[in-house]
């Protein structure tokens, strides 16, 4: 019996591919619900927490449980647990305006989409809404330290939600050097 000679047998014994496996790009298909879902949970984790440092060393003056400032008290969101609903609120957030900007802004490319999908999140917040229902001080008395320190917040925000889902949606993987995939 002749034994069949394998010229790709040189890495080794060939592995069944599993379930989960992708060598084709093109042949994976990201769930946007979960996907979204994930992005908005860490962006919300991540740059709540960095809004808590920064209201701690007193960069703002909005407390990190301004959106959920009309449903508990004042001097409850200053508390370790109102501070925690605050995040835990912040990130509820994020997973809504995740799914937004999926279902507007997917196939967007590059970084500018997120960081504009930030400011208008801001100007929503601190401009329009937030002082009218009384979440955030009015775009006049809040100063200048809250208003940049905000802004810049919202533009990271925007720009990891933006520019994840732009990474996962668009071709922006083919733009990275051939090494870093």
């Amino acid at each position: 019996m002749a034994q069949k000679s394998t010229a790709n047998n040189s890495k080794g014994p060939q592995v069944k591919k599993r379930r989960g496996d992708y060598d084709d790009p093109a042949n994976h298909h990201t769930n946007p619900w979960l996907f979204e879902l994930t992005i908005g949970l860490f962006a919300g984790l991540f740059w709540g927490v960095v809004r808590w440092l920064l209201y701690e060393i007193n960069f703002t003056v909005e407390l990190p449980g301004f959106l959920v400032e009309p449903f508990f008290r004042n001097s409850f969101l200053k508390s370790p647990w109102g501070i925690t609903i605050g995040i835990s609120g912040f990130i509820v957030f994020s997973i809504i305006a995740a799914l937004i900007y999926y279902f507007l802004f997917a196939k967007l490319r590059g970084p500018w989409p997120g960081v504009l999908y930030g400011l208008l999140w801001w100007a929503i917040l601190f401009v329009f809404t937030g002082p009218m229902l009384q979440m955030t001080k009015p775009i006049t008395e809040a100063g200048w330290n809250t208003l940049t320190t905000e802004l810049c917040i919202f533009m990271l925000w925007g720009l990891f939600i933006g520019y994840s889902t732009a990474f996962e949606y668009t071709d922006e993987a083919s733009r990275e050097p051939i090494g870093a995939r």
